[in-house]
């Protein structure tokens, strides 16, 4: 039985309020406990109220928290609309009332993919994660884990190929004019390493994502829908807003 605990929202803006809350929370007790955390953040339209929210959390220690960046597009500059590098300084690393301990963030640009996953897996610590804010693509990838996607690597960043969906997601989303502008690699964490995490924040709303909602909540865990291995995860909040919950079987709770 899945261990995934639903929280259901009237709109993406509790949806947000509420997920960025229980991170900051989170990072809060961390600090406390051992004196730093660690916090992995997503990127796309369904983090825009998530990260909004958490940067104004005046009550983190964020001079002690380590920021890693889940995944980026290879071969495009940080000055690209596009650039997940971009979206997070824009978005929250700049807005953070204080600045955070570091910002590992992914060089989309470097001349050796494979080589600058290495380089980021020296950065990444031997233990958990404390939290990790992460989403579920409209084909159900984890970050940039499209289907199939890897259950066995151990590596923690890995080259990986982006399927057609997932690149048209990007050019419906506004991020790019046109499928041949969107990239075909992408430097992404791997399922494995985000697995690694203490607490999973996952948001997911909108009615275009009630497919992958469905498959991941209540389909069989595999790689053909990457995020259903959420499931085997032991603390996963799963917030999503009315509209994502549409083909579930039951869901009539609302969060408060």
């Amino acid at each position: 039985m899945s261990a995934l605990q639903l929280a259901v929202h009237e709109d993406r803006l509790h949806l947000g309020r509420v997920a960025a809350r229980q991170a900051a929370d989170a990072l809060v007790k961390a600090c406390h406990d051992n004196g730093s955390a660690t916090l992995v953040v997503a990127t796309g339209t369904s983090q825009f109220e998530v990260l909004a929210e958490l940067a104004l959390a005046e009550d983190v220690p964020w001079e002690a928290v380590r920021i890693f960046h889940l995944d980026e597009y290879v071969g495009l500059s940080a000055d690209h609309p596009a650039s997940f590098r971009r979206f997070l300084w824009d978005r929250f690393i700049d807005k953070l009332p204080r600045a955070p301990n570091a910002f590992h963030e992914i060089d989309g640009q470097a001349t050796d993919p494979a080589s600058e996953c290495r380089r980021l897996a020296m950065l990444v610590p031997a233990t958990p994660f404390d939290v990790a804010l992460i989403g579920i693509g409209e084909n159900g990838h984890l970050a940039f884990n499209d289907p199939p996607a890897d259950f066995t690597t151990v590596d923690p960043y890995i080259v990986v190929q982006l399927d057609e969906r997932c690149r048209r997601q990007q050019v419906g989303e506004g991020w790019f004019r046109d499928l041949s502008s969107v990239p075909k690699e992408a430097i992404s964490m791997s399922v494995n390493r985000i697995m690694a995490s203490r607490l999973l924040i996952c948001s997911v709303p909108d009615r275009r994502k009630a497919d992958a909602l469905k498959a991941t909540v209540e389909g069989p865990v595999t790689p053909d829908v990457p995020a259903s291995i959420l499931q085997e995860h032991y603390n996963c909040r799963l917030h999503v807003d009315r509209a994502a919950t549409a083909l579930l079987r039951q869901c009539d709770t609302l969060s408060k």
